[in-house]
């Protein structure tokens, strides 16, 4: 099976994490509470990490992997409602922040890092481009993982911007005139889209505005950009629709991520009826890791914590049992939660990795498409 698009889009694929799951552990693992929204949000976070912090201690996680992680908490509230801090006795290995707050802080000192939330994180943000168009410009914005906004503002030409409607020998030329320069705009606008596009790989570019300024965008962009262009209701004049146009965007970049994980599923349903390229199970599933021939992971996020595999040295030393990695060689093989060994061997080999609700997904809550045919 060759990559398809819609596996491309729909997983996520995470060179950084790779370089996490790379280190020795034990890891401590942090998902803590930042809410914002609410007063004190820094001094509840501490009281939170304090008492995560203490359970952290008692199930033997060293000095040295809490104490990197105290500065981090007192200003998460301001980057995200949650803090995802992971650790090893060497110092921070890895901080993300979440969009929306938990119900519980959860802390763990584990052979392995759990990752699974934070990729569902990612699964749920794709990157994305904003347009706000009108016949002189237009304020575009890329939002993407790796850093803070972009922001730019084109103005092109702004005479004549109006079509008039006088009459006489000069009317048509001052048409012509006016839709010259709205096209001309609508070319510079285009040229700073596509390089956004490009830039940050947008899933999808969302747009509002002046109707003809946008048509011209869409006849302007190449056409892998103009495929992507999602029209909602908004301008660009400051007359207090921003929390609209906010509220559109937020609702298009999800609606987007939902199809890209239906198409996914689809693709993994089809190749699981053909008995090719899919495999579900942990047996199987962990047996195709081990083999590096897995091309997307699917693993449902909540597994029961009693599921467990076990992990060696290398990223494709996975199997089920102890026995199994013995026989490979594997002299002292670990026991960890099985979809953090899924998760760990899948960015360990390269893999992407799709993260499930509980009612979704395969059989036993994990399940792989493959790189090549399961009777290869």
């Amino acid at each position: 099976m060759e990559t398809s698009e819609a596996i491309r889009r729909g997983a996520v694929r995470a060179e950084d994490l790779a370089e996490v799951v790379a280190l020795p552990g034990p890891f401590v693992s942090l998902y803590l509470n930042t809410e914002s929204r609410i007063q004190n949000a820094a001094q509840r976070a501490e009281v939170g990490w304090k008492s995560a912090r203490r359970t952290l201690h008692d199930a033997g996680a060293p000095a040295a992997a809490l104490e990197a992680i105290d500065p981090w908490v007192a200003e998460g509230h301001l980057h995200g409602n949650t803090l995802a801090a992971f650790a090893t006795g060497d110092g921070v290995a890895h901080v993300e922040h979440g969009p929306e707050p938990l119900p519980l802080d959860v802390a763990g000192w584990a052979p392995l890092p759990s990752l699974a939330r934070v990729l569902a994180w990612r699964q749920a943000a794709p990157p994305y481009v904003t347009v706000l168009a009108d016949r002189r410009g237009a304020d575009i914005t890329a939002v993407r993982r790796e850093g803070p906004p972009i922001v730019l503002e084109t103005e092109g030409e702004d005479y004549p911007l109006r079509k008039v409607q006088a009459g006489g020998w000069s009317h048509r030329r001052y048409q012509q005139r006016a839709e010259n320069t709205w096209e001309h705009n609508a070319r510079n606008v285009a040229t700073e889209v596509t390089r956004l596009v490009e830039r940050v790989d947008a899933r999808i570019v969302i747009a509002a505005g002046d109707v003809r300024a946008l048509e011209l965008l869409r006849q302007d962009l190449p056409k892998e950009a103009a495929a992507k262009l999602h029209d909602v209701p908004g301008g660009r004049s400051e007359d207090g629709s921003t929390d609209a146009f906010d509220e559109a965007v937020a609702e298009a970049v999800a609606a987007m991520a939902r199809r890209d994980k239906e198409a996914l599923l689809d693709a993994f349903e089809g190749e699981l009826g053909q008995q090719d390229r899919a495999v579900q199970g942990a047996a199987r599933t962990l047996g195709a890791l081990s083999r590096s021939q897995v091309e997307v992971l699917l693993v449902r996020e909540e597994l029961e914590p009693e599921r467990t595999a076990w992990f060696g040295p290398d990223a494709g030393q996975v199997a089920p049992d102890r026995a199994t990695l013995q026989q490979l060689g594997v002299e002292a093989p670990t026991e960890a939660a099985l979809v953090d060994v899924a998760i760990t061997a899948a960015l360990g080999t390269g893999a992407s990795v799709l993260v499930l609700p509980a009612d979704e997904g395969p059989d036993e809550g994990i399940g792989a498409l493959l790189r090549w045919g399961a009777q290869a």
